[in-house]
């Protein structure tokens, strides 16, 4: 993973639950490749394209790779 990127409403999303530190240190684990860290994988079933990674215990990121890449962002899910 090169690069990752948000869609415009993530931000204020986090930032409404107090979220941004959290999901800063998992993209960051990300970029440095550590999948493990934030449990990064392919949601399933498996080929929809779809992959997340963990914020904490209970909000997940999903997204998925453009052309380039890249891993945008689209939605941050609660996961409980």
């Amino acid at each position: 993973i090169s690069e990752i990127y948000e869609r415009k409403e993530i931000i204020p999303y986090l930032e409404a639950r107090g979220l941004i530190k959290q999901y800063k240190k998992a993209k960051e684990y990300l970029l440095h490749g550590n999948l493990l860290q934030v449990r990064f994988k392919e949601r399933n079933p498996k080929g929809s394209g779809i992959w997340y990674f963990r914020i904490n215990k209970q909000f997940r990121a999903l997204g998925v790779f453009d052309v380039v890449g890249n891993l945008i962002i689209f939605k941050i899910d609660n996961h409980q």
